[in-house]
């Protein structure tokens, strides 16, 4: 099955652009969208002909943020946040629980051009990291697919020597996202690809995209439970519509 991570910079603009047919001709088993930027449900009739469960969470502010995931499978529950209200109102996280995992899609935060909001971004990471945690000790492995606004290495973006001092290369965001792996979580898409070049985000600057002058700051994570599951990771920058790109996970049960 496959799973799969998409940052549409607003649904509504990316429908225009062929999300449909995009959607239509791949159909994942599930689809994980972040930065929806709408405060209600859109393309249900589509959604419904293709077979999918759909489920949003919107963020309180209109035109922001917001994530949402479509399944093939019904879950066996939702819920929507990590019960602090701060983070909760910009509509970040969605997890759904199926039977082998729980799913938790979500949008992690900028930190901004200026810095202004990476404390709010690491203090709203470190709380999604207690959050896995505490779901861990319940016992279901996971997944967490979504937009990490973070390179992780240098191997990770075009530029990095010039961007030491950008958001999303900041050595504490890095130090994070070190600590999020060493907990046990499993970056899938460098299970299959060491190489650089490989990229899921681009400016919309400087003809950035057709240089491939790119960010890997979107990822499929699993816990380590699931490894004998993964059977794929890969990225699609072929496919345009936003200025991120679909990002996939294939497992097997």
């Amino acid at each position: 099955m496959k799973i799969c991570t998409w940052n549409v910079n607003g649904i509504r603009a990316v429908s225009k652009k062929g999300f449909g047919e995009w959607l239509t001709e791949t159909q994942p088993e599930i689809v994980c969208l972040q930065e929806t930027k709408i405060n209600e449900e859109f393309q249900t009739e589509l959604l419904a002909e293709l077979g999918y469960h759909h489920f949003w969470n919107f963020a309180e502010k209109k035109g922001y943020s917001g994530v949402a995931t479509f399944t093939k499978t019904k879950p066996l529950s939702i819920s929507k946040g990590i019960g602090i209200e701060k983070f909760d109102f910009e509509g970040r996280v969605l997890q759904t629980d199926f039977e082998n995992y729980t799913l938790l899609n979500i949008y992690f935060p900028s930190g901004q051009r200026d810095h202004a909001r990476v404390p709010f971004k690491m203090e709203f990471n470190e709380a999604v990291l207690d959050f896995c945690n505490k779901l861990r000790a319940e016992g279901k492995p996971l997944v967490v697919s979504g937009d990490y606004n973070i390179a992780h290495q240098e191997r990770d973006l075009k530029n990095y020597k010039g961007n030491k001092n950008t958001s999303g290369f900041l050595p504490i965001e890095r130090e994070w996202l070190d600590k999020f792996f060493a907990s046990g979580f499993v970056d899938t898409f460098r299970e299959f690809e060491q190489e650089t070049g490989f990229y899921s985000w681009w400016s919309y600057m400087g003809q950035s995209r057709a240089k491939n002058v790119g960010w890997r700051i979107d990822y499929n994570c699993i816990t380590e439970d699931l490894k004998p599951n993964l059977k794929n990771a890969f990225i699609t920058p072929q496919v345009l519509g936003s200025d991120h790109c679909p990002v996939f996970l294939e497992l097997e049960f």
